[in-house]
C-alpha cells in the first residue's frame, strides 16, 4: 500500500533524514520506532506532505505521490493524526469530527461517520457538545483519532499517540488502534514507547539518525536482544 524508498528529507540545509525505505502492507500495523530526534515524525509528515522530499521517492497504492501537494494526498486515503494531536481546541467534539471530513462532499455519509466515531469511542459521545480544549489528555487523544478516521482513510498514520497520556489511556489508546486495524484501515505508527508499539505491531522499523537500522516483525524485535539493550535497558 505504501512504500517509501530511500528518502532523504532537509530542513533548510540541515539533513533530517538520509536513508529511509520501508512499505506497509494492506491490513497491517507496521511500527516505527527510535530514540527522539532520529526522523521519525519527519518521515510521516513526508508522507503527509508536511515536509518535502529532497530526494527518493514514496508511492501508495501505485501511485507516486512525494511531488503532490498535502491537500491532494488526503482524499487518496491518506490521514495524520499529528503528535500533540492539535485539535481546535475552542470548538467541540462534533465540530472537530465535522472538520476532519472537511474534504469529503457525501454530507449523509458524513453524518453516518460521526455516529461510527461516537459507537466506536464512547466517551465521545458522552462530551459531543464539550469544548475539544477542556478534555483530558487521553479523551482529547481518542478525538484525534476519531477526526483522523473521519476523512475515510486507508492508510492512518499516528505521531506518538501515547504522548502526554495517563497510562490508563495508553492502554486504551493503543486498543482502539488495533480495533481500527482489524476493520480494514492499515497503520502507520511512530511511538517513543518501544515497548508498547512492537508489541501490537505486524511489522517493525527502528530508525536511528535519520536511517532504517533494523526491520522485522513486531515481536521478532521485541526480543532481539540488542534492541533491549539499546532502548529497552535490559
Amino acid at each position: 500500500m505504501l512504500e517509501i524508498k530511500n528518502l532523504k528529507v532537509c530542513y533548510d540545509d540541515v539533513l533530517a533524514i538520509s536513508d529511509v525505505s520501508l512499505q506497509v502492507e494492506p491490513g497491517k500495523i507496521v511500527a516505527l520506532v527510535g530514540g527522539n530526534g532520529n526522523g521519525k515524525s519527519t518521515t510521516l509528515r513526508a508522507v503527509a506532505g508536511l515536509n518535502a522530499a529532497a530526494a527518493g521517492s514514496i508511492t501508495f497504492n501505485g501511485e507516486a505521490i512525494h511531488r503532490l501537494p498535502a491537500h491532494k494526498r488526503v482524499p487518496m486515503g491518506l490521514s495524520l493524526v499529528p503528535e500533540g494531536r492539535r485539535l481546535f481546541p475552542r470548538l467541540t467534539v462534533l465540530r472537530n469530527l465535522q472538520l476532519g471530513a472537511f474534504t469529503r462532499m457525501d454530507k449523509h455519509e458524513v453524518l453516518r461517520g460521526i455516529d461510527e466515531m461516537l459507537d466506536l469511542f464512547p466517551i465521545l459521545k458522552e462530551r459531543a457538545t464539550q469544548l475539544a480544549g477542556t478534555m483530558s489528555g487521553g479523551e482529547q487523544q481518542m478525538l484525534a483519532i476519531a477526526r483522523g478516521l473521519m476523512a475515510r482513510p486507508k492508510l492512518l498514520m499516528l505521531d506518538e499517540p501515547s504522548w502526554g497520556i495517563a497510562p490508563k489511556f495508553v492502554t486504551k489508546v493503543l486498543e482502539v488502534i488495533q480495533q481500527v486495524n482489524q476493520t480494514g484501515v492499515s497503520i502507520l505508527l511512530v511511538e517513543q514507547n518501544l515497548q508498547k508499539a512492537l508489541g501490537i505491531a505486524h511489522y517493525g522499523y527502528v530508525i536511528q539518525t535519520g536511517r532504517i537500522v533494523m526491520q522485522g516483525k513486531g515481536q521478532d524485535l521485541l526480543n532481539d536482544d540488542s534492541i533491549k539493550k539499546a532502548y529497552l535497558g535490559l
